[in-house]
């Protein structure tokens, strides 16, 4: 556990990551304010304790305790094409959370009720976020511009 900006942060291993999630749920961190995802393929010098080996992708989950005003944030690592239990049967709110990290980034929730695409469409190929996605080009065309 290491503190940032007054906020502790708490990395996990993944066979960690349910246990610990339960835990705080049970010392009050019953909120979840948020769960997204980073993709570091860029920036593989980020700051991680030495005993964490960092990972392409990390999942980052903030849990709030109204009763006693605190934060934490959890992070966990997270390998090219590794899955991660779903956090549902704890935190009911994470259902569209993770379905925006599985639409955007391709990370696979375990145990997730219906872990399908939230913003593209069903066909759409690819996850937009991912730093190796290529970005393309759709052509716009404005009512009224000359052609």
């Amino acid at each position: 556990m290491i503190e940032s900006l007054g906020q502790r942060v708490v990395f996990v291993a993944k066979s960690d990551y349910l246990p610990t999630i339960t835990r705080l749920y049970g010392e009050g961190f019953t909120m979840c304010v948020d769960l997204t995802a980073v993709d570091y393929l860029l920036h593989e010098r980020r700051t991680v304790p030495a005993e964490v080996a960092p990972q392409r992708f990390e999942v980052v989950v903030n849990l709030l305790s109204i009763a006693n005003r605190e934060r934490v944030r959890v992070r966990l690592q997270v390998a090219d094409a590794e899955t991660v239990p779903s956090l549902f049967d704890v935190h009911p709110s994470t259902e569209a959370m993770e379905r925006e990290v599985f639409d955007m980034f391709g990370i696979v929730f375990d145990g997730h009720p219906d872990l399908t695409r939230i913003l593209m469409p069903e066909d759409w190929d690819g996850h937009p976020l991912r730093k190796d996605y290529s970005q393309g080009r759709i052509p716009v065309q404005f009512k009224g511009a000359a052609s």
